[in-house]
């Protein structure tokens, strides 16, 4: 009996990791997405003042 229950607990503590991870991974990954958002940004920004720059 008692090594049904744990092994019940084992399943639900790794389904509950499993979801866990997944959401970190995903957490992560939109968190570099708007950091490579931010970084295009910039780069723009910082073409468009050196052209104007230039033209002067």
């Amino acid at each position: 009996m008692g090594k049904a229950i744990l092994t019940i607990v084992g399943v639900l503590l790794s389904i509950w990791l499993i979801f866990m991870v997944i959401g970190m991974i995903i957490s992560a990954l939109k968190f570099l997405i708007w950091l490579g958002v931010l970084a295009v940004i910039a780069a723009i920004v910082v073409t468009l003042i050196s052209r104007l720059a230039k033209s002067d």
